[in-house]
C-alpha cells in the first residue's frame, strides 16, 4: 500500500487517523485498537477514509487497520505512520499521546550480557529457555536468580534483559541471573494454575539451574497475563520457594469481573484457583508487586486481588501506567517497581 502525504496525526484535541482509498472495492475500514476509543468505523472520504477520534485514556495507541471487502477482512498497520512495535502476533502501529515519553533507562549504558540456551526435562515435558548473566561473570560466581514466565518474549518484546543491564550498570540492582522460562506449545495448559508445572518448576527447573551456576538465595519469579497466574499458582502451591514476586497484569478471572472470559477453555482452572486466593489464607508473607495497565480488562481482578491481599496482611505493592494488555505496558512498568521489588527480596 502506497504512503500517502495525508498521514495520520495527533493533534492538540483529537487523533486523526487517514487511510488513502487504494482499493475501490474496499467496502469499510475500522480501526482495532488496543486501548478503548470513542469511535472505531472510519468514513469514506473523497480521499480515503477518515477517523476523528478524542484522546483516549492511554498515554500511546497500540493500533491496526482493519479493512473489508464485504466478504474478506484483513489487518494491516498504517502506511502511513512509521512507529512500529514488534509483538507475537506481528508489528502493530503506535502513536504517543501528549506527554508520553518512552523509559530513559532504552538509551543508558548496559553491562555486556551473555545468554545461554538452556533445556529443562521436567514431570511436565521439556521446558526450554535462556539463562543470562552479565558477562564478567564465571559459573560459580554467586549471583541472585530472577526466572521469568514468557521469559524471552519478555526479553525481546519487553526488553528485559536490556532492563536488568541498565538497573545493573547504574547500580540500582546487583548482578543477576536471569532465566527466561518459554511456555511451550500450549501455553495455555501450562500456566493456566497447573500443579505439575509449578512442581516441575519447583522440584526440576530451579535444581537444574543450581547444578549449573552458584545462585544466592532464593529466587524471585515474575511473569505477565496468564504466566503471572502462574507464578502466584507456584508460590502459594510451593511456598518458601521464592524471595519475591513481580505480577504484571495476571489472568486473575473471576466470574464477576470477567464474564467476557467464559469462553475461555481453561475458565475453570484459572477461577478455581483464583477464588482460593480470597477464601485461603496465604501460607507465607513475601514481597509481592501488582502492575497493570489501566486501559485493560484485567484492570479490575487485579485491583481487587491486590487490594484483598494487602487487606489480610499481605506485603503488597502496585503499580500502573495507562496503556492496554501489551509488551510494551509491561516494559514500561518495570522501573520503578521491578526494582523496588528486587531491592525488597534481596536487601
Amino acid at each position: 500500500m502506497p504512503l500517502t502525504t495525508e498521514a495520520t496525526t495527533v493533534e492538540t484535541d483529537r487523533v486523526v487517523f487517514r487511510l488513502t482509498d487504494t482499493d475501490p472495492g474496499m467496502q469499510s475500514v475500522r480501526l482495532w485498537s488496543e486501548v478503548p476509543v470513542a469511535q472505531r468505523e472510519f468514513e469514506r472520504t473523497d480521499d480515503g477514509w477518515l477517523l476523528e477520534i478524542p484522546h483516549p485514556g492511554a498515554h500511546r495507541v497500540e493500533y491496526l487497520f482493519e479493512l473489508s471487502d464485504g466478504l474478506d477482512t484483513v489487518l494491516v498497520t498504517d502506511p502511513t505512520n512509521p512507529l512500529l512495535v514488534e509483538g507475537v502476533f506481528g508489528d502493530h502501529s503506535w502513536l504517543p499521546m501528549p506527554g508520553y515519553a518512552e523509559p530513559a533507562w532504552l538509551d543508558a549504558p548496559r553491562v555486556e550480557g551473555r545468554a545461554t540456551p538452556v533445556a529443562f526435562d521436567t514431570a511436565d515435558g521439556s521446558v526450554t529457555g535462556e539463562l543470562w548473566a552479565p558477562a564478567d561473570t564465571w559459573r560459580g560466581t554467586p549471583l541472585p536468580l530472577l526466572i521469568s514466565h514468557d521469559g524471552t518474549q519478555m526479553a525481546r518484546y519487553g526488553r528485559l534483559t536490556d532492563f536488568i543491564a541498565a538497573a545493573i550498570a547504574g547500580h540500582e540492582l546487583p548482578p543477576l541471573r536471569l532465566l527466561l522460562l518459554d511456555p511451550g506449545p500450549d501455553r495455555n495448559a501450562r500456566y493456566a494454575a497447573n500443579a505439575r508445572y509449578a512442581k516441575a518448576l519447583v522440584e526440576d527447573i530451579i535444581p537444574a539451574v543450581n547444578d549449573q551456576v552458584t545462585t544466592l538465595g532464593t529466587p524471585v519469579l515474575m511473569g505477565q497475563s496468564l504466566g503471572a497466574l502462574a507464578a502466584l499458582h507456584a508460590a502459594r502451591r510451593h511456598p518458601g520457594t521464592f524471595a519475591g514476586l513481580f505480577l504484571q497484569s495476571g489472568s486473575f478471572f473471576t466470574p464477576e469481573f470477567d464474564p467476557q472470559e467464559r469462553g475461555y477453555s481453561r475458565w475453570a482452572e484459572v477461577t478455581g484457583f483464583t477464588s482460593t486466593l480470597y477464601t485461603s489464607p496465604a501460607p507465607e508473607r513475601i514481597p509481592s508487586m501488582f502492575v497493570c495497565g489501566t486501559q485493560e480488562e484485567n484492570l479490575a481482578n487485579n485491583v481487587a486481588l491486590a487490594a484483598h491481599l494487602a487487606e489480610i496482611g499481605g506485603d503488597i505493592g502496585w503499580g500502573d501506567v495507562p496503556d492496554g494488555h501489551t509488551w510494551t505496558t509491561w516494559r514500561d512498568l518495570l522501573d520503578p517497581h521491578l526494582t523496588r521489588l528486587l531491592q525488597e527480596a534481596w536487601p
